[in-house]
């Protein structure tokens, strides 16, 4: 990572951001947090420090690039769920909205994931009209062949005006303002699936911009950046869609990868699982997912699963795939 100035940050550069400037270094909300405590971890073991007034940017080899563009033609799209070798199990609200954010706490896991395949798990907010689609996701991710290693990575990723879909700061436009909480890190993984990340996107009223916020329990969350309102012609002022869930992409050869922890959710909820999934409503009020009726998306029960959760849990998702899960 190279610390730059926030002011001259390389995102900046985006041709619909000319005219932006940088007025907020936090959004005006915050996320109620639950009284009970789950570890959430997103520190990576070398911490990241810049100086005041600059931000971390990971620095962009050509073949990170190169990856980044494949893997953005490739990148599943939550506004249609069917695309070529990719599956998935989560939970969606759409019709009830319009929305302005969504957060959850998601479980992290280590996968064994070959170099053609990709594993995730996210919450998104978008919307759709004919062919043209915005939409902003972040989460977890294990892909090789993007990241250069099959460690677990934090990630986002924006699909905006032009059509074209970005990840994390490789192209322009995610503003970071974080100086030590960078949009995309490796994350350590407890064996035993106790730690995961808290991730809320929201609309922030005043300005417009789409915010990433780390969700802290003990401490004051960390506002990691924003995706200027600029960027989209669809979402500027809304989404009409919020979800959360485990997605796949298959490998060339059709071999699906594990999804989530690898587990099929069972009744002793050892799978993959979310928690204190909240939507942020029409008016900007936090609100409980379960004010709303969340349509459940599994397109293959035979390589995954998805199943309602007890007390805290909102659900749990995954399973092993395998070589019969079909495209």
């Amino acid at each position: 990572y190279d610390c730059v100035d926030i002011y001259n940050q390389p995102s900046l550069s985006h041709p619909l951001l000319q005219n932006h400037k940088i007025q907020q270094l936090k959004p005006s909300f915050s996320i109620s947090k639950p009284e009970n405590q789950v570890e959430s971890e997103r520190k990576s073991k070398k911490s990241i420090e810049c100086p005041n007034g600059t931000v971390p940017i990971l620095r962009n080899t050509k073949q990170y690039v190169a990856n980044a563009q494949y893997w953005a033609e490739k990148h599943f799209n939550p506004l249609t769920v069917e695309s070529h070798g990719t599956h998935i199990a989560g939970v969606r609200s759409q019709g009830h909205g319009p929305y302005h954010g969504v957060a959850a706490w998601m479980s992290l896991h280590n996968l064994n994931i070959t170099r053609d395949q990709a594993s995730y798990t996210n919450i998104y907010v978008g919307s759709g009209v004919n062919n043209k689609v915005n939409f902003i996701q972040a989460g977890w991710m294990i892909n090789p062949q993007l990241f250069g290693d099959g460690r677990t990575w934090s990630y986002g990723f924006w699909k905006g005006a032009n059509g074209r879909g970005c990840y994390n700061t490789i192209c322009p436009g995610f503003v970071q303002v974080s100086k030590t909480d960078v949009l995309s890190v490796p994350l350590p993984i407890d064996p035993k699936g106790e730690k995961g990340i808290y991730f809320s996107i929201v609309q922030d009223k005043n300005s417009g911009n789409w915010w990433l916020s780390d969700v802290k329990f003990n401490a004051k969350d960390e506002q990691i950046g924003y995706w200027p309102k600029e960027l989209f012609d669809l979402i500027r002022n809304s989404v009409d869609m919020i979800g959360v869930g485990g997605i796949v992409q298959a490998s060339p050869s059709g071999v699906s990868p594990p999804m989530g922890n690898g587990h099929n959710p069972t009744k002793d909820n050892n799978a993959a699982r979310v928690m204190k999934l909240e939507i942020v409503d029409s008016n900007f009020k936090i609100q409980e997912s379960d004010k709303y009726k969340l349509e459940k998306l599994l397109d293959n029960d035979k390589c995954y699963g998805l199943k309602d959760g007890k007390k805290d849990i909102s659900f749990t998702y995954g399973g092993p795939g395998g070589k019969s899960c079909g495209i």
